[in-house]
């Protein structure tokens, strides 16, 4: 026995190490992809299936065996159907160079800092007078289908204009602003409820959108509650509460910054992370 391992630890060459390597980050990327959204459930009972199906045919349950292996095959185009969004988002995902990444040549320049100024002084407005907002960034992804469901500003993003389209009683305060290439270009816009089954369901309207347009974009939400002014960031399927003013505008610069420099941003964002689910409209 001990002689066979060795035989077989002796043969594997470093193309087979580099193989391995590459499945295991492969397999890696799309937990990463999944974790925490409806697709994890799904998966879950997945397993499940597969248990079965190998327990009854192991214990000559030959009735139950042919129905599960049955509804296995069924179930492959099923999966299709039922895991649409997630195969878009991981496809949008690879098409941005998610799965290795690329350098960017852009620095922060003074309209992104301006952007990123004008947008953390108005949010600090609003959550202090307990205003409820929902801000969307725009990144690789387009979502101009959604854009097109609000009224075209297509203007400088400022603190005094987010402040006064989030007027409460105004005809654009339920829906949420979309600022495109650092201009903010439309506002009122209906954005797509998150399914997520995990989430509160004590948050409401403004949080299931901000998180349903991360899910399906690589688009970055800030929503400010009306009901406690808690400040919150959907980023990537996933919702991060309770931060403050100084945290929001870190992401934001790192976010703005060449991708070589963001990974000491994203680790301090997820510290925060996980702390979602509480109490909020």
């Amino acid at each position: 026995m001990f002689m066979q391992i060795k035989d077989i630890v002796m043969s594997i060459t470093i193309w087979d190490l580099i193989d391995m390597a590459v499945i295991a980050y492969v397999f890696y990327k799309l937990f990463m992809l999944i974790r925490e959204t409806r697709a994890e459930q799904l998966i879950k009972g997945i397993l499940v299936l597969v248990i079965a199906t190998w327990a009854s045919g192991f214990f000559k349950l030959y009735t139950v065996n042919w129905l599960l292996r049955n509804t296995m095959t069924v179930g492959v185009i099923a999966l299709l159907i039922v895991f649409q969004p997630e195969l878009r988002r991981a496809l949008e995902f690879l098409g941005r160079g998610g799965i290795i990444g690329k350098p960017l040549n852009e620095i922060l320049d003074q309209e992104a800092k301006e952007l990123i100024d004008e947008i953390t002084t108005a949010v600090q407005i609003l959550a202090k007078n307990k205003v409820g907002a929902l801000i969307v960034l725009e990144q690789e992804t387009g979502i101009g289908e959604f854009i097109e469901t609000g009224t075209v500003i297509d203007g400088k993003v400022t603190s005094q204009l987010l402040t006064t389209i989030f007027t409460p009683n105004t005809s654009l305060h339920d829906g949420a602003v979309i600022i495109r290439d650092k201009k903010l270009a439309s506002a009122g816009c209906l954005l797509p409820l998150t399914e997520n089954p995990n989430l509160s369901k004590e948050l409401g309207t403004r949080h299931r959108a901000g998180l349903g347009i991360s899910e399906a974009s690589d688009a970055i939400a800030i929503i400010v509650s009306e009901e406690t002014g808690v400040l919150s960031m959907a980023r990537a399927g996933r919702l991060s509460r309770y931060l403050d003013v100084k945290t929001l505008k870190e992401i934001l610069i790192n976010q703005y910054k060449p991708q070589e420099h963001k990974y000491r941003g994203i680790l301090k964002w997820r510290v925060k992370n996980g702390q979602d689910n509480r109490q909020g409209d």
